[in-house]
């Protein structure tokens, strides 16, 4: 029987240290998780909520929206009426996990096993983080964009740099390159080449002798974007790219700033395709780790009890007609997935041996899980590993909205006639296109009157609202400073 990590509820530097090595061994030598070099923090709930404003990164510039979020979510934790998460993960190199001062050490070693392993591992693996993220550089890049636009606002003063942010903000999901983009240089390369454009403003800017509104580029930038714009081919479904390019009247800082904007959101494109299979590795992780260190006698029963507290609370999924309910919880799902993913390669019924022949009792349950995590997001995840157990669990039907009917119709349930249908559906739900508007740049005279015309790809027929398109319209032409145009394809 190994000596117990800790018998109570307090932590301390040397509890987390012996626990987070205990928890390693479990991840890297059991699990066989690849992960980045750790670095943990603690923070305190003010901290917490400072990190939630501002997307959850340690850098980050100044804008008042991140205060209106903070002076929300402040309200909203003194009142009563929302609790704060137990950790925030950074996609980085090294893997930064913030953990709560507040936590006990059982929520701790939860933490720890969770962010530090079964995000780390998620991050560094998952081919949509290989392809659009540089763990090693964000955060070097992140510091940049924060002195970078704290100079501007010393510079150009407040009022003009908001201008900028404002709308470029406004724009964030609409500068993002979903299926193809120019090659990508590594942060390190954007670094220096910022710190050109920062340098050669510096020298060039004089109010005193400045004579025209707008700073001229140096002629190697100013050929290289110039090239740049030709070499788009339209349509483009980065609207930003296209602007902080194209546009007739952005200064090289303003189109720094919306450089800066563009690269953020793209950073945070992949979490918002891996939602269900990020959680759902995380909370395999940490649930196998803590009974692994239960079972190694490293913990105790009430740690394990409020562990498995805690987790099931995670992992409830409310009835559909449940007062709580507010959709599919990521995390039951996920979790419920993984854990089936697991079942099936182990011990899986005439059913799982139909479904999936590939895996189906072949015991290398580890190799499966660490296959799924690094070649799917969720849509093909939910579409490839969903089982029919799954759907019986969660109960899940299909419904068949059409706007000219007054009433749904349910058309497929957990029956072997409904089960590829549910799927299907419930897939489709993961696919951003369903949320998010595709609003595409079809055309741009850079010649003659300057109008730039853009299209909205609807979904489903579903078009703009008539205020968002207004505030699109309007935001595109502050940062475009011609005439803007917009149709809907309303097929």
């Amino acid at each position: 029987m190994s000596a117990l990590l800790f018998t109570d509820s307090e932590w301390s530097f040397d509890r987390l240290k012996a626990t987070y090595d205990a928890i390693e061994e479990i991840a890297l030598n059991d699990l066989k998780l690849d992960v980045y070099p750790n670095q943990i923090e603690i923070i305190s709930s003010e901290q917490m909520l400072d990190a939630y404003s501002s997307h959850g990164m340690p850098l980050m510039y100044r804008h008042w929206s991140f205060g209106k979020h903070f002076a929300r979510d402040q309200m909203m934790y003194q009142k009563g009426y929302q609790g704060l998460a137990y950790e925030i993960v950074i996609n980085s190199d090294p893997c930064i996990a913030y953990l709560m001062e507040e936590n006990t050490m059982t929520m701790q070693a939860l933490v720890m096993a969770h962010a530090s392993f079964g995000h780390n591992h998620f991050f560094k693996n998952n081919y949509l983080f290989r392809q659009w993220t540089d763990a090693e550089g964000i955060l070097p890049y992140l510091d940049f964009a924060k002195k970078y636009i704290a100079k501007c606002e010393d510079e150009y003063g407040l009022e003009e740099v908001e201008k900028i942010l404002d709308s470029a903000h406004a724009l964030m999901d609409q500068g993002v390159f979903r299926y193809n983009r120019p090659p990508r240089l590594s942060e390190a390369d954007q670094l220096a080449k910022a710190a050109r454009r920062a340098e050669h403003e510096q020298k060039t800017f004089n109010d005193i002798w400045r004579t025209l509104p707008n700073m001229e580029e140096e002629d190697g930038e100013a050929e290289e974007r110039q090239l740049e714009v030709r070499n788009i081919k339209l349509p483009e479904e980065n609207l930003l790219y296209f602007i902080e390019k194209a546009s007739p009247v952005l200064k090289p800082w303003q189109r720094e700033l919306v450089r800066i904007v563009r690269n953020v959101s793209q950073y945070f494109y992949p979490q918002k395709q891996t939602k269900v299979m990020n959680e759902g590795c995380a909370t395999f992780v940490h649930h196998y780790i803590m009974h692994a260190l239960y079972d190694k006698g490293l913990i105790n029963e009430g740690a394990i009890i409020e562990f498995l507290h805690s987790h099931s609370s995670v992992v409830f999924q409310p009835e559909f007609d449940d007062q709580r309910y507010s959709g599919i919880n990521p995390y039951a799902l996920g979790f419920a997935m993984m854990e089936d993913i697991r079942r099936i390669s182990t011990d899986p019924t005439a059913e799982d041996r139909d479904w999936f022949p590939d895996f189906a009792g072949k015991g290398d349950w580890r190799d499966v899980l660490k296959d799924a995590w690094a070649n799917y997001r969720d849509e093909s995840f939910i579409l490839q590993f969903l089982s029919p157990k799954v759907m019986r669990d969660f109960r899940l039907f299909a419904l068949h909205d059409d706007s000219d009917e007054a009433h749904y119709e349910i058309e497929a349930i957990h029956d072997d006639r409904g089960f590829r249908r549910v799927r299907e559906t419930l897939a489709r739900q993961y696919d951003l296109g369903m949320h998010e508007p595709n609003i595409q740049v079809v055309a741009a005279d850079l010649e003659g009157d300057r109008m730039i015309s853009l299209r909205h790809e609807t979904h489903a027929g579903r078009t703009l609202d008539p205020k968002t398109k207004e505030d699109v319209l309007w935001h595109v032409h502050g940062l475009w400073g011609h005439k803007v145009k917009m149709d809907e394809d309303a097929a």
